[in-house]
């Protein structure tokens, strides 16, 4: 069974090794993908709960959130 392993992780590191292409396109997919989740991040995802001190503060303030968010919404009571 390790043996099993052992040969499929010498493919992949063959194969990533020997590239020439492909390290071209692998290095363009990690940029995209930071500049997704880094920079995109600080522009249009902003902590709203930075100034609030601790769990339970956070908590009752996304609480309260959704709650005027579902008002606002139209959204009606499930048990009514």
């Amino acid at each position: 069974m390790k043996n099993v392993f052992l040969n499929i992780w010498y493919l992949y590191y063959d194969g990533f090794r020997n590239m020439t292409l492909g390290r071209t396109l692998w290095l363009i997919i990690l940029v995209k993908l930071f500049v997704m989740f880094f920079v995109l991040r600080m522009f249009f995802f902003p902590n709203y709960l930075r100034h609030l001190p601790n769990d339970e503060d956070k908590g009752l303030f996304v609480g309260n959130e959704l709650i005027n968010r579902s008002k606002t919404m139209g959204v009606t009571d499930v048990n009514e």
